[in-house]
């Protein structure tokens, strides 16, 4: 992957994204502001048919110190395209060889809001107001967690529903699996 991105309607400019970064200090200003814009993708692998077999959920540490289960997650960058962002958090959490099956223009299954108050929506996140698009992705690869991921676990759909599952997850991330299975019609 590339360390710029195309910009513009022709690609005529491009923006370095090892730059457009904010600081920590940036960081932290911008989302006492503004809501930050992220993608969420939920892992899946599919039979011949598109028919998802296996959900993979991460377990990371979570801004509040805990230890949960989580889909991939991540900010989109300045000048970055979303699927460019789907792309690099994919590679990032999941490996260089987890080999996504990213559309060429993905459309999100649904919208999810997290606010530092857990009541608003039951998305959640202590640190900000983040809108997230959220996409299921098949998988075809190998998968290696890395970099804030500590693990990779993958559970059958009817598996990630249970509560013992749901339990392990925060910040509404059992809930949006929940709404990607029933995207994908495996739950009534």
């Amino acid at each position: 992957m590339s360390d710029t991105v195309e910009t513009g309607s022709a690609g005529s400019s491009s923006v370095d994204i090892r730059t457009a970064w904010l600081s920590d200090e940036d960081l932290h200003l911008a989302r006492e502001r503004l809501p930050i814009v992220y993608v969420d993708a939920v892992p899946v692998r599919t039979d011949a048919h598109g028919l998802v077999l296996s959900v993979g959920l991460l377990l990371r540490g979570m801004p509040d110190g805990s230890i949960s289960r989580a889909v991939v997650s991540g900010r989109v960058l300045y000048g970055e395209r979303v699927r460019e962002a789907l792309l690099r958090h994919l590679e990032k959490d999941l490996g260089p060889l987890a080999l996504p099956k990213v559309p060429a223009s993905p459309q999100p299954f649904t919208v999810v809001e997290y606010f530092p108050n857990a009541d608003v929506t039951g998305f959640h996140d202590p640190r900000q107001h983040a809108v997230s698009l959220a996409f299921v992705v098949p998988i075809e690869g190998e998968c290696a967690p890395s970099q804030s991921a500590l693990d990779l676990i993958w559970v059958s759909p009817q598996e990630a529903v249970t509560p013992q599952i749901q339990e392990e997850m925060s910040g509404g991330q059992g809930r949006l699996v929940r709404m990607a299975l029933a995207h994908c019609g495996l739950l009534l």
